[in-house]
């Protein structure tokens, strides 16, 4: 029997890049359970510390997860909180399957805080890589 997996994504600011890549992939930010964190604050099992506010909403400070509602079999995707920043190429990468509709996406992609690193092609291949707004390289093909 295969695992589960799950996409971990280091991050500056895991909240906002949830919020990105949720946007992006026509996702959503899986919601915060408020009252849970309270109680686990409450019970002594985590600190204020642990915790912060995004747009209104408490939340844990580490991290924030997105997935896709239309379909809850697909990998969902953590953005965890680091101290350091991306500082080499990434060894792995997401590729965003769009088909021919490829540099209208890379367009919306760019209006949304993202950046074209190159375009490339092999054969009947072709794909546009990019940078997401803290430099994580995806391709959009």
């Amino acid at each position: 029997m295969g695992y589960e997996v799950q996409v971990t994504v280091d991050s500056k600011d895991p909240h906002r890049q949830a919020q990105w890549w949720a946007q992006a992939l026509g996702w959503r930010v899986e919601p915060s359970d408020e009252e849970f964190i309270r109680r686990m604050v409450a019970a002594g099992h985590a600190q204020e510390s642990d915790t912060t506010v995004f747009e209104g909403t408490l939340v844990w400070r580490e991290g924030a997860a997105i997935s896709d509602p239309e379909h809850p079999q697909r990998p969902r995707m953590l953005f965890q909180r680091v101290p350091e920043g991306k500082s080499v190429k990434n060894r792995m990468h997401l590729d965003i399957r769009v088909g021919d509709r490829r540099e209208e996406v890379a367009e919306e992609l760019v209006a949304a805080g993202a950046s074209v690193l190159h375009r490339g092609q092999v054969g009947p291949s072709v794909w546009i890589t990019m940078a997401d707004p803290e430099g994580n390289e995806f391709c959009v093909g």
